[in-house]
């Protein structure tokens, strides 16, 4: 089996960053943003994805923490399309139930090569530490699209912001890890391509 492995480099007037991701890994994840708790969801990210996975970013946090998390969410979209190639024998639909205490969130995603987002997550939290938890549904947003997937979160359960945050990044990461997995040698399409 091919190496799926993508590295990215992007720099824009708001964000500089570098990342690198192996999605056949082992789970060694390792994010630095300037926003903590946002690294933090990256790191399990990779972890409960399975993939390893590093990211290094340097935004304009003196204006806001919008750019820093949306443009993270692009390049790492972008990494993961390249790194799947042509998707050929990956199992496509997966989803998630994660529970985190008292927060459950429910996952459903597919490698369809058309992007698009349905976000029922009410984050409860004003504020996590530095990080805007409004800024998770972007973050998700610009994340789909640049990979071109099909992405539904949608939060069942949950008081506590961070809880329901963390329980969001995990059940995508558990749905990606499923998705991506090698069970053919075709591409599971009709159209023959995704």
């Amino acid at each position: 089996m091919t190496t799926r492995r993508a590295t990215r480099h992007r720099e824009t007037a708001e964000t500089t960053i570098d990342l690198d991701l192996r999605v056949d890994g082992s789970g060694a994840a390792s994010a630095e943003t300037g926003i903590p708790f946002f690294d933090h969801m990256l790191a399990q990210l990779g972890k409960h994805g399975g993939f390893d996975l590093t990211i290094r970013c340097v935004g304009d946090l003196e204006v806001d923490t919008h750019h820093t998390i949306e443009d993270v969410g692009i390049v790492l979209g972008e990494a993961l399309k390249e790194a799947l190639g042509d998707k050929v024998g990956v199992r496509r639909f997966a989803d998630a139930l994660v529970p985190l205490d008292e927060a459950l969130v429910q996952v459903a995603l597919d490698l369809s090569g058309r992007p698009f987002i349905a976000y029922d997550l009410d984050p409860v939290a004003e504020w996590i530490g530095t990080f805007d938890p409004q800024l998770a549904e972007e973050f998700w947003r610009a994340f789909a699209f640049g990979a071109g997937i099909t992405l539904h979160i949608r939060s069942l359960a949950g008081r506590n912001g961070h809880h329901v945050i963390e329980a969001s990044f995990k059940a995508v990461a558990r749905a990606l890890r499923d998705a991506v997995r090698i069970e053919g040698t075709g591409v599971p399409s009709t159209k023959g391509r995704l």
